[in-house]
């Protein structure tokens, strides 16, 4: 560029050199890495082109397979579902407890550790199976055993296993089998008795209970040691 007589800028010649162009300094300087980031960068990549195939591929596997994973998940759940469905004919109780009256409208009361039911009658196994009944002069019957079944349309019972019966008046029967009539006050036995009283000790081939549980009849070959009183 040059300047006229009256000091305004003329025009530039053509072939006049252009005045160097300034260059703007950077807005922040690149720091140079040094050798232990270069070699954790080499050392990430490295791992990123291990690691993303493989989670490509368990991604694309997930999706393959997911259909088939919610098939199988419906078929167990209904499975479970089927399994613990109730059953009225396979009821279990625990600790259950059935009251009821013989035929003098005395109660009774037979209870267990477990109940179950057999089939869809009212017949119960029963695990561990107590039973009492009160007499009409105030005294009481307990017997108990290991298992038992109980006919409730007919107040039956039938018990295994150290049968043991008491009466309140200290005498006290053991056996192995016993079948109750809770109705009607009755029962019998048709195994080895030992029994134990006031009266001494006795041992017979079975037993008998009659007069709604008044009089026991030891039936079979009997033995007995009777106690008098001492004065």
């Amino acid at each position: 560029m040059r300047l006229l007589a009256n000091g305004t800028p003329g025009p530039t010649p053509p072939n006049a050199p252009l005045a160097p162009r300034q260059m703007l300094a950077p807005s922040r300087e690149r720091a140079a890495l040094s050798g232990p980031q270069i070699a954790r960068r080499r050392m990430a990549v490295r791992l990123a082109k291990r690691v993303l195939p493989g989670l490509a591929l368990l991604l694309l596997a997930m999706i393959v397979l997911w259909p088939e994973f919610q098939r199988t998940e419906d078929r167990s759940r209904y499975a479970f579902r089927r399994t613990v469905q109730p059953r009225s004919e396979s009821l279990r109780v625990t600790a259950p407890r059935y009251q009821g009256v013989d035929d003098l409208n005395r109660p009774y009361t037979v209870t267990a550790d477990v109940a179950q039911q057999v089939g869809a009658e009212e017949l119960l196994d029963l695990t561990q199976p107590r039973g009492d009944i009160l007499m009409n002069d105030g005294s009481w019957i307990y017997l108990q055993a290991e298992t038992g079944r109980y006919d409730r349309p007919r107040d039956h019972l039938n018990l295994a296993g150290k049968v043991t019966i008491f009466h309140d008046n200290g005498t006290m029967l053991v056996t192995d089998v016993a079948a109750v009539d809770l109705a009607a006050g009755t029962g019998d036995g048709d195994k080895p008795v030992a029994a134990q009283g006031p009266f001494g000790t006795l041992t017979s081939e079975g037993f008998e209970l009659r007069e709604r549980g008044a009089v026991v009849v030891f039936t079979g070959r009997a033995h007995a040691v009777l106690e008098g009183d001492r004065k």
